[in-house]
């Protein structure tokens, strides 16, 4: 058995939302290293909405990988947490770094809603 013949190939919208959360979550990344070079309170209040979105997207992304039977649960609760963090970067609207962030952020979210719906 070849390994197309075990697992379905991915589709075009598993594709896109993959792409979206690795997106999502490398700049949650970046924008987590500008928060922690600028420091203060507000910053360090955005931090744990970066952290949780990076490790929910790179999650949601393996597990659409990998088919798992939880992928659209995932997507689910990924969906929610890119909202969070969107609403956590739009707090500092003078950030450009943020800004580009949240804007990660919402399209990742838009993307797993649309994989929760088509329900993998």
């Amino acid at each position: 058995m070849t390994q197309s013949q075990m697992m379905p190939a991915l589709t075009k919208q598993m594709q896109d939302c993959i792409e979206a959360c690795m997106n999502c979550h490398s700049m949650c990344e970046e924008t987590m290293s500008s928060c922690m070079q600028k420091g203060g309170q507000q910053q360090m209040q955005v931090m744990r909405a970066l952290m949780d979105c990076s490790e929910t997207t790179r999650m949601c992304a393996d597990m659409m990988m990998r088919r798992s039977p939880m992928s659209a649960e995932m997507s689910v609760l990924c969906a929610k947490v890119c909202d969070m963090c969107a609403e956590a970067c739009m707090s500092m609207p003078d950030d450009q770094q943020m800004m580009r962030c949240a804007e990660a952020c919402r399209r990742c979210a838009e993307m797993c809603r649309a994989m929760a719906g088509a329900g993998m």
